[in-house]
């Protein structure tokens, strides 16, 4: 017999208003019970789940049968909704005032024993694993949950952005090498041997063309892809949220995008994002915080002691000054209890990031105390005292060496004592704009400028005098969101002057032959009337993190990359055959690539 197994309700749904109720729930097999003769199977879609209970007096074939199901098999079963015993309940599920009495139910589908357990979600499991079956990974719950509230989000955007008059428009995939920032992924041509497609790193120069062309409120949900070195929030294909306007200032995208957030969190998290967001310039990021995406719920900025450093005895410190290189100092409040220990592990962590080593003092009642207090002055320990605002039981951190090593490792130094000192509050949201880029960085191995952010992003007009003169000043009309210490978005308006956008290419010292071969064409669409326009991509991965209080964004894509930028799951990427690359006419000799 053909057993009907189209469902009627969800795992979810029934109630004790559904009693005496004849239904058919189908999913899969999460936990069985078997209890004096009675069988509990407790049933399990992507919604929930429901007690089912096989009693030998209601149907002895059933009860035969349901005693050899086994965990994550796929089953449809029809019965009576009946309410469960007093005090048999279980307040935690939806369905737990109920059970299903079943009458006759179907094995639509057995399974393996799973490599790891799916119905218990708290059981640590080797995330390769996790990776190489996950489509079981996604089962368990929680990777669903977090694709759900992906859903919701992109329909909150879609949304949001029609109803602001934005239209949704693709972008190619297969487009041209371009120099954005990271390495193209190619994609060779059958058809013209020897040259290649590249998968797009961000819609760029489409979308500005969009502007050219008219269009002049577009946005896209757009896949890009880098081939870049990984870390937690990145990944070789990501999702992001590309918007362009024309005939619009800064502040009027900034306006945007703060009431989109508003939009986004009060659906997805009925959280009230603030009517004012905080603006902060690139340079007091830096100074303060050494990063450019600061994460604000949390004190503990960064002091420079530069001038104290250079007056005191202490070699180290002073040698640093010298030799062109900055000290600067975290106060870490209560600190004076962590261990030398701990200060030792704190010195072994920012090793990874270039810096040789860690200074410290403590303080404590009679003042401020270290091995290092020796070689500095009364005046000088008192300026330290008042510029780091260290109270009793306070600890001292100093870091000393070029600006970029201080920086970047002290900035995740003061992420990682915040982590571990509970100092982040995980209901907690900061949201801060950083504005007054610098337009271009010194690029050592080059040895020639580079745009901090790409080379189509105007300079301020009132530092367009210093473009020849001292570029390294001139500041970037750019803008970033962060929330939370993670870069969510920027954007910048846009060079529309053709001989200002070849200026820029020209100080980039792109040559005329890329000039002309990259960006010939767009130079000259820029030659056809072209608006004013400005723009901005969000991190749709990056904005999921948040919204699903997750630091990997592995967690929130279907089917994520490793770090390694590898599927374990379809074992990629993977050689072809030989006649595949006769066609596009190339010769390789494929690595071998051992997979677990």
């Amino acid at each position: 017999m053909t057993f009907d197994y189209r469902r009627t309700h969800r795992c979810n749904d029934l109630t004790k208003s559904n009693v005496e109720e004849i239904v058919t729930l189908s999913g899969w097999v999460h936990r069985r019970r078997d209890h004096g003769g009675l069988i509990f199977i407790d049933l399990r879609d992507r919604y929930g789940l429901t007690q089912l209970i096989f009693d030998p007096d209601i149907s002895k074939e059933s009860h035969e049968e349901a005693s050899k199901l086994r965990l994550e098999w796929v089953i449809s079963a029809k019965g009576k909704v009946r309410p469960r015993g007093e005090g048999l309940e279980n307040p935690k599920l939806a369905t737990g005032e109920i059970e299903i009495e079943v009458t006759e139910f179907a094995v639509l589908s057995k399974a393996k024993t799973p490599p790891f357990s799916v119905c218990d979600e708290l059981t640590e499991t080797n995330e390769e694993i996790r990776l190489k079956y996950r489509y079981l990974d996604i089962r368990r719950g929680d990777i669903a949950q977090k694709l759900v509230m992906r859903h919701k989000a992109l329909l909150t955007t879609r949304n949001f952005f029609s109803n602001q008059g934005f239209l949704e428009i693709a972008t190619p995939i297969l487009g041209r090498s371009t120099p954005e920032g990271a390495r193209d992924y190619l994609v060779p041509s059958r058809i013209y041997p020897g040259n290649f497609y590249a998968l797009p790193q961000s819609p760029q120069l489409f979308k500005q063309l969009l502007m050219i062309g008219g269009m002049d409120r577009y946005f896209q949900i757009a896949p890009c892809f880098r081939d870049e070195d990984l870390r937690s929030d990145r990944q070789p294909e990501f999702t992001q949220l590309d918007i362009e306007m024309s005939f619009s200032t800064p502040s009027e995208i900034k306006k945007l995008i703060h009431d989109y957030l508003k939009v986004l969190f009060k659906e997805c998290l009925g959280f009230t994002v603030p009517d004012t967001i905080r603006e902060m310039n690139y340079a007091d990021c830096m100074e303060h915080y050494g990063t450019d995406r600061p994460d604000l719920r949390f004190d503990m900025p960064l002091v420079r002691l530069d001038a104290i450093a250079k007056e005191c005895e202490f070699s180290v410190f002073r040698d640093q000054i010298e030799g062109g290189g900055i000290v600067k100092c975290m106060c870490i409040k209560g600190g004076a209890e962590i261990s030398r220990k701990d200060i030792d592990r704190y010195t072994e962590f920012v090793g990874k990031f270039g810096l040789k080593g860690l200074a410290w003092m403590k303080r404590q009642a009679e003042g401020l105390q270290s091995s290092i207090v020796k070689f500095f002055s009364e005046p000088l320990l008192k300026e330290i005292e008042a510029q780091t605002k260290v109270e009793e039981g306070d600890l001292l951190l100093f870091a000393a060496a070029d600006e970029s090593t201080v920086n970047q490792a002290m900035d995740h130094l003061r992420r990682l004592v915040a982590r571990e000192r509970n100092l982040i509050d995980p209901n907690r949201y900061e949201f801060l704009w950083v504005v007054d880029f610098p337009l271009y960085e010194w690029d050592k191995d080059e040895n020639r400028l580079s745009s901090v952010h790409h080379p189509f992003t105007a300079p301020h007009l009132e530092d367009i005098k210093n473009l020849d003169s001292n570029p390294l000043n001139v500041r970037a009309l750019a803008y970033d969101i962060i929330i939370n210490g993670f870069e969510v978005g920027g954007g910048s308006q846009r060079i529309h002057d053709f001989q200002m956008q070849e200026k820029i290419f020209k100080a980039l010292k792109i040559s005329e032959e890329d000039l002309k071969g990259k960006f010939g064409f767009f130079i000259e669409a820029l030659q056809y009337g072209t608006p004013p326009h400005l723009g901005i991509a969000l991190g749709v991965d990056r904005l999921i993190m948040i919204l699903t209080k997750t630091e990997n964004i592995r967690e929130v894509i279907a089917f994520p990359k490793t770090q390694k930028a590898s599927d374990l799951m379809m074992r990629c990427p993977a050689s072809v055959s030989p006649g595949q690359l006769h066609e596009l006419e190339i010769e390789t000799e494929p690595k071998e690539i051992t997979w677990i």
